[in-house]
């Protein structure tokens, strides 16, 4: 069997299987098996994938139909053009929070700004993200999860900013030893009720997806305590979920009412993040 033939085979259980871009899953599963990049994928489909590889290909699509993600099962996922490591200790990157990551480097370019603090870093996207397109900026990532932080470490170490992204284990701005000029976070904004059992989000750690009964526990402490954590003039950009934009706003004002408030929407046209800057 050729990779043609492999990929139509794979992309068949898919759709058989309702797996949503049933042929890209196919070709990451397939190019994680044969090591092998996109471009060399696609200018050789005529290569004989051997019986072994087929068999370790299926077993994976197996995995995949059972709803296990494709990240966990390759161990990676792309975020804002860089490649990271990640496993069940860690959230799985969104495409959605590439918005949360533009706004603070253009906030950062505006401003100068050189101080950031990522909270609830997770495998660390966010913060490495911010390090490689600020090659001047200092970020402080925080955790709880001490596994996480192993993962976010590692991350820090491939992209070569290992000497300027801090890991801090702790609770939300806790572990900061002072004020920085900007605060991002993508905190747990999923309500309880949302979480069900057996789908794909059950692979995920519930500790980075549990929000609350409103999906804001996490986001409504961390205003609390930003009040302490931020200099002058500083910002605070923070993602959100759908219909959360009006009460996230009423919080921020409640903390910080001279502040300037934006939400800015997604590709998909939901309000995804809410910024705030100090005057």
């Amino acid at each position: 069997m050729n990779c043609k033939e492999a990929l139509a085979q794979v992309r068949q259980i898919l759709v058989d299987n309702h797996i949503e871009d049933a042929s890209l899953e196919g070709e990451i599963l397939l190019r994680h098996v044969l090591g092998i990049g996109r471009a060399r994928l696609f200018t050789d489909l005529d290569y004989d994938v051997c019986p072994s590889k087929i068999k370790t290909l299926l077993k994976l699509v197996q995995r995949r139909v059972n709803g296990e993600p494709s990240a966990y099962i390759t161990g990676s996922r792309e975020f804002y053009g860089l490649d990271f490591k990640v496993n069940r200790h860690v959230l799985i990157p969104r495409p959605e929070t590439e918005l949360l990551v533009e706004k603070a480097i253009d906030f950062c370019r505006q401003s100068s700004c050189s101080k950031i603090a990522d909270i609830g870093t997770g495998c660390g996207a966010i913060a490495i993200s911010l390090a490689v397109n600020l090659p001047s900026a200092w970020i402080c990532a925080t955790d709880i999860s001490a596994r996480a932080l192993k993962v976010a470490k590692e991350n820090c170490v491939k992209h070569g900013v290992a000497d300027r992204v801090t890991l801090l284990p702790g609770d939300l701005l806790e572990p900061l030893p002072g004020p920085v000029e900007m605060i991002v976070a993508n905190l747990p904004y999923v309500r309880e009720s949302d979480i069900t059992s057996g789908g794909a989000l059950s692979f995920e750690p519930r500790m980075a997806l549990n929000g609350g009964e409103r999906g804001l526990d996490k986001i409504k402490l961390l205003c609390r305590q930003a009040a302490e954590k931020l200099i002058g003039n500083g910002s605070l950009l923070l993602e959100i979920g759908q219909g959360q934009a009006e009460e996230v706003k009423t919080i921020l004002h409640k903390y910080f009412p001279a502040a300037l408030i934006k939400v800015e929407n997604d590709l998909a046209g939901i309000e995804r993040v809410v910024s705030l800057r100090l005057t």
